[in-house]
């Protein structure tokens, strides 16, 4: 199943995405949850609510409506760096033997479709096209990786938009990558028993302006989904809700000879095979 977050009246609200048209669950059924967090939080089996929605609830054409992040405000947002090879490569680093991890702030978050922020202050505004990955229950501590993808609700796209020059003022990477709207995130999460497990043989791709600057398969990552869970397990309890985002491919702006940077006016496109294509314009940051 493919599920959606859109606005109805500036909150955000859950719905089944089916074809070109999304239901509403909780206009279908009353019981369900507004909130993709809150639902998986209470344990609700949303495949059972999702079928009772396609057979009870009202559609309405998803052009229609305007889509917030997928999940509004995640409890986690956990980010791995350097998770592909060239990557690691073109950017002058060994292969890394534990995941580089880092935080993601929910203010720093954007939906399909909205204008991600050029700041103010700088303009080695870059892209990263990730998978997402959604948590669905909890995560017990120690959790080991054979265990690990039975967690997994299902997958979505990320762009991991980064201020690089803020990203390089400190050995932590954490204030260049939490400008407000630069998370991408979205359209859809696609349900984990949908794909390969771990999201495995995906093609994974960034576009600018229509031009491809990243092209690569999610079999290239170094640590696999199950396995960044187990190591997150070692030291965290993963709740649902929360969000891994699973690090870019070779061919970020910052590599490239000159650097591309985005501009206001832009469009930045992040397509990931079967689940989905997140689209964002990049726009000067609101006064």
């Amino acid at each position: 199943m493919k599920f959606t977050t859109y606005l109805r009246q500036g909150a955000p609200r859950l719905a089944l995405v089916d074809g070109e048209d999304l239901v509403d669950l909780n206009d279908a059924d009353a019981q369900a949850p507004t909130d993709l967090r809150a639902a998986l939080r209470a344990g609700v089996d949303l495949q059972a609510a999702g079928r009772r929605a396609l057979e009870a609830g009202t559609r309405q054409p998803l052009a229609a409506v305007t889509l917030a992040p997928l999940v509004p405000e995640p409890g986690k947002i956990i980010c791995l760096g350097l998770n592909y090879y060239d990557h690691a490569k073109e950017g002058g680093r060994d292969k890394p033997e534990y995941p580089w991890f880092f935080f993601r702030a929910p203010s720093s978050l954007v939906a399909h479709g909205e204008a991600g922020w050029l700041p103010k202050v700088s303009t080695r505004f870059d892209y990263e096209a990730e998978l997402a990955v959604v948590i669905g229950r909890t995560v017990p501590r120690h959790t080991q990786e054979a265990e690990a993808l039975q967690y997994v609700f299902g997958y979505s796209c990320f762009n991991d938009m980064s201020v690089r020059d803020y990203q390089k003022r400190t050995p932590q990477w954490t204030i260049g990558k939490n400008f407000d709207r630069t998370g991408g995130f979205g359209p859809a999460l696609v349900t984990a028993d949908e794909l390969a497990p771990g999201a495995t043989g995906l093609r994974i791709q960034s576009r600018l302006n229509g031009q491809v600057m990243q092209d690569a398969n999610t079999d290239d990552m170094i640590f696999s989904v199950k396995e960044t869970i187990a190591l997150l397990a070692e030291v965290l309890t993963l709740e649902p809700g929360d969000v891994i985002v699973m690090g870019t491919p070779a061919g970020v702006g910052q590599a490239r000879t000159p650097p591309v940077w985005m501009k206001a006016g832009d469009t930045i496109e992040i397509d990931i095979e079967r689940v989905g294509l997140l689209s964002n314009p990049i726009a000067n940051e609101a006064a």
